[in-house]
């Protein structure tokens, strides 16, 4: 704890016996005497009151509930970075003992030394660190000019996370030592940043990758005027800041090819087309955000939109998605491959989790890996296949029609189903008898009458079996491993239809029903060991 008062009290931050908090105000509250520190604690239901004492205020919070008035013995104003590497990285010695076996930690390891008597010694030990965590160790400045340069000049990755730096100077002071630093997580340090004339200084940052700014208070402005000091910075992180998106990056951040905006309520559609042209952009991060709407202007139905050129990995997961419209709409975006979409009312309303997932699949067509799984050149045949059929009533009554020169669906239908034309193409417009109405719970209705043939084998002769659609690939093996005598796991299964002549598709995965590769009535269901 703080034995003296700093003269800069005002606006540091401070902990106290573990919770952390901002100085608002230093002086007396009457009729006690001394002095008091007013804070603002980070965790409001940690205070009493809004800053204010008998009808007095003395100074001001965010929340009603967020201040206390503390003795100043209670607050630790922290250490300079230097003091934090070494209580971090260096067991001290009560003597310097030539001979005694001493400790060093680099990294997680820890290094026994002999005869560690000197600090000499020690320096060169400290000039050995790269990777250097001093997460919750209560950094408040960076000390002495010249002294990280001359300790630990190595250092290219810091956590600085959840201490007590209070201004973004600081942190330039410590950068300024440090040429060779790559990533710097600064999250939960509620910092101070540069007014609207201030420069950056050119250099400090100038081989900085990674910043983590998670839970510091940055708008957007401020993290604009910073950014031209961060000319190769490739990954951004600004989660839970409140914060939105005011402008487009004025000529900074041309390097950056992840940017996370995660759990900052006030982004939008409208923000996201501030983003729209980065060059380099392939990750976005937007999970709990205000996002509930997508729309990409220049690019009509089935078209491919010019904004986000290089995005490939989308997360939209915990937002207020509804319609499937904002799902069409991701299929314009030229190179998006990842999609993260969970907890919204569209991905957890009425369909089933299989359904919403096929339906996905169907309507982004580039789409190879769905909420962190992979989907197989099968997977996406079944959700085309069977998207084909779901709405094929639906593309009929609109004006569709198996016949080129008829075939017509109304622009309400195009606007609805954006890939439906492409798998009509891909695959043949639905026949009829793939249309009709099937009734639920009717076990001859859920059969499929299959023809089982043995290319391998041209003196088998050619057998008829019913088998329910909800078979898997496993039950099927076993059914014709005691046909043919042939152990199941020597057979390899596929299957032929007449609606795609010449064309084989594999059933791959032996957990998966018949229905899982749209195997329909008449297939052909081939067999080979």
């Amino acid at each position: 704890m703080s034995d003296s008062l700093p003269a800069d009290a005002v606006g540091r931050r401070i902990d106290v016996s573990g919770d952390l908090a901002t100085v608002r105000y230093v002086g007396s509250v009457p009729p006690t005497a001394g002095v008091w520190l007013g804070v603002e604690w980070d965790n409001p239901q940690r205070g009493k009151h809004d800053g204010s004492h008998e009808g007095t205020v003395y100074f001001k919070c965010r929340n009603p509930t967020g201040g206390s008035f503390i003795r100043p013995n209670k607050a630790n104003f922290g250490v300079d970075f230097l003091t934090a590497i070494k209580n971090r990285y260096v067991l001290e010695d009560e003597e310097e003992d030539v001979g005694r076996e001493q400790a060093l930690v680099i990294g997680n390891r820890p290094v026994e030394t002999i005869g560690f008597e000197s600090v000499k010694k020690r320096q060169s030990q400290l000039n050995r660190l790269q990777e250097v965590s001093v997460c919750g160790y209560a950094v408040s400045c960076a000390g002495p000019k010249g002294e990280i340069t001359k300790m630990c000049p190595n250092i290219s990755k810091i956590d600085l996370s959840r201490n007590l730096l209070s201004s973004w100077g600081e942190v330039t002071r410590i950068a300024d030592q440090l040429t060779d630093l790559e990533v710097l997580n600064l999250s939960e340090n509620k910092l101070r940043f540069p007014p609207d004339d201030a420069r950056p200084s050119p250099g400090t940052f100038s081989a900085l990758k990674v910043l983590v700014l998670n839970r510091t208070g940055i708008t957007w402005a401020e993290a604009m005027r910073c950014a031209s000091g961060w000319p190769v910075l490739e990954e951004l992180y600004l989660a839970a800041n409140d914060l939105a998106v005011t402008s487009r990056p004025p000529d900074v951040l041309q390097t950056l090819w992840l940017l996370d905006l995660s759990d900052n309520p006030l982004v939008d559609e409208n923000h996201l087309r501030f983003l729209a042209s980065l060059p380099g952009l392939e990750q976005l991060l937007l999970s709990n955000t205000g996002l509930s709407s997508l729309h990409f202007p220049d690019a009509g139905i089935g078209g491919r939109t010019a904004m986000f050129p290089s995005l490939q990995y989308l997360v939209v997961s915990g937002n207020r998605i509804t319609q499937w419209s904002f799902i069409d709409e991701l299929d314009k975006l030229g190179r998006l491959q990842s999609l993260t979409c969970t907890r919204t009312p569209l991905t957890e309303g009425s369909e089933e989790p299989r359904t919403v997932r096929q339906l996905i699949i169907a309507k982004i067509g580039r789409l190879k890996v769905l909420n962190k799984c992979e989907i197989l050149p099968e997977e996406r045949q079944g959700a085309e296949l069977d998207y084909r059929k779901k709405f094929g009533n639906d593309w009929k009554a609109s004006g569709g029609h198996q016949q080129p020169e008829l075939d017509k669906p109304s622009a309400e239908f195009l606007a609805a189903h954006p890939r439906y034309q492409l798998l009509c193409r891909r695959y043949g417009p639905p026949e009829d008898g793939e249309l009709k109405v099937q009734q639920p719970f009717m076990l001859k209705n859920q059969l499929l009458t299959l023809t089982i043939k043995c290319p391998d084998r041209p003196a088998q002769k050619l057998i008829q079996k019913q088998l329910p659609d909800s078979m898997t690939v496993q039950k099927v093996k076993g059914l014709l491993s005691r046909l043919f005598k042939v152990p199941g796991s020597e057979l390899r299964l596929s299957y032929e239809s007449p609606k795609m002549e010449g064309r084989e598709i594999q059933l791959e995965s032996d957990q998966q029903p018949l229905q899982f590769y749209s195997v329909e009535n008449g297939d052909r269901l081939l067999v080979r060991w």
